[in-house]
């Protein structure tokens, strides 16, 4: 089955190595990590594949290949047009580097490039993983996104990962998204309040 999908990883046409790329992510087999790597820096050399390039630091990042962290750094300070791209890197870097189970440093670094799309990629890493954070972390996360405005987009991945904090911010946080005017947003705060994970599928 694996040797079949990193077969068609090979082809010679995007569309099909894209296909056999969410075919790798689903699976999630760490075995597949230095194939996706050597594919992706192939792929990385034509800009109008980003969709496939996307897909690639997705699945590397699913599917816990390690060894490829150093080079996803060195992609995020680099300059895609397609800026989707950097919310996947965002995503693979805070699932590769989470050195214990509430490991957020990778937002804050994130935070500290000022690029919005990477920090939404690190955000949303860590609420499809459940990541609850120690109070402090997540108070400073809570600070840094509080300071947009409520009908922003990089609250829904902050209120999605909230079902697991609690305290007095964290109300207070749920309070401010929940005069939204954006509907995901007044939904998210909803299953934050009633503590309750939702199965998301990101793209």
């Amino acid at each position: 089955m694996l040797d079949e999908i990193i077969l068609q990883l090979k082809g010679k046409k995007s569309p099909k190595r894209r296909s056999a790329t969410k075919k790798l992510r689903k699976l999630k087999n760490i075995d597949a990590g230095p194939f996706l790597l050597s594919a992706l820096k192939e792929e990385l050399k034509d800009l109008r594949t980003w969709e496939t390039q996307y897909q690639m630091i997705m699945a590397i990042g699913e599917c816990g290949y390690k060894p490829a962290l150093e080079f996803l750094q060195s992609l995020a300070h680099q300059t895609f047009e397609a800026t989707m791209v950097y919310v996947a890197i965002g995503d693979a870097i805070q699932r590769l580097s989470m050195q214990n189970e509430q490991d957020v440093t990778t937002i804050f670094e994130a935070i500290d490039t000022e690029n919005d799309m990477l920090i939404d990629g690190a955000i949303r890493a860590m609420a499809m993983l459940k990541v609850v954070p120690v109070n402090l972390d997540i108070e400073k996360i809570i600070n840094y996104v509080a300071a947009k405005n409520n009908n922003d987009g990089m609250h829904f991945w902050v209120l999605a990962a909230a079902p697991g904090w609690s305290g007095k911010k964290v109300d207070e946080y749920l309070a401010f998204c929940s005069t939204s005017k954006r509907d995901e947003i007044i939904d998210a705060v909803e299953l934050a309040r009633k503590q309750k994970y939702k199965k998301w599928f990101p793209l």
